[in-house]
């Protein structure tokens, strides 16, 4: 290694937990234009848009050594009861956790993940409603942490409804 391209400061440790991107990539998207030709007509009242946030995971491998974790979206704009378009777009990537306690996984999975797929899902997002004729999609950022936290009180809630143990969120999904 060349000493002029090193990096400043000492190294961390080879067994310090970090997280890996394996892959990430477009799973599914569809996009419904169903007012294409009224796009371009100017209106006095904004759309109504309505979201859903999901993320998914599964493990992925011989050994369950990496995680697939799918952040889906959907969108649909309205203009009174008239459907203008409706998006559904499932980015996902392939993730492997290195030297992490098991204990941190499932956060890492539900909080970390799709934070790192979210602003390449959000460009997206912007990328086909300008392409259907439409000004672009920005989606404001969104924390998955409180999201992450109240799925969990309410996976504990129902598991102690049921009188079970809390499930493991390891492999399913949490809608937001």
């Amino acid at each position: 290694m060349n000493p002029q391209n090193a990096p400043e400061g000492p190294l961390p440790p080879a067994d310090s937990p970090h997280l890996r991107v394996l892959s990430q990539y477009v799973k599914e998207l569809s996009f419904r234009n169903a007012m294409a030709a009224a796009a371009s007509q100017t209106y006095d009242v904004q759309p109504t848009i309505d979201m859903g946030v999901e993320v998914k995971s599964r493990p992925m491998g011989e050994r369950n050594e990496a995680v697939e974790v799918d952040l889906c979206i959907n969108v649909q704009a309205r203009r009174q009861d008239a459907i203008m378009f409706s998006v559904d777009l499932v980015y996902s990537g392939l993730f492997q956790f290195m030297n992490v306690r098991a204990d941190d996984v499932e956060p890492l999975i539900w909080i970390e993940c799709p934070r790192l797929l979210f602003p390449f899902g959000r460009q997206i997002l912007a990328e086909i409603t300008r392409e259907g004729g439409y000004p672009p999609l920005l989606i404001n950022p969104i924390d998955f942490t409180p999201l992450y936290w109240s799925e969990l009180r309410e996976r504990q809630e129902r598991a102690a409804a049921e009188g079970g143990l809390p499930p493991q969120a390891a492999a399913g999904g949490a809608s937001f």
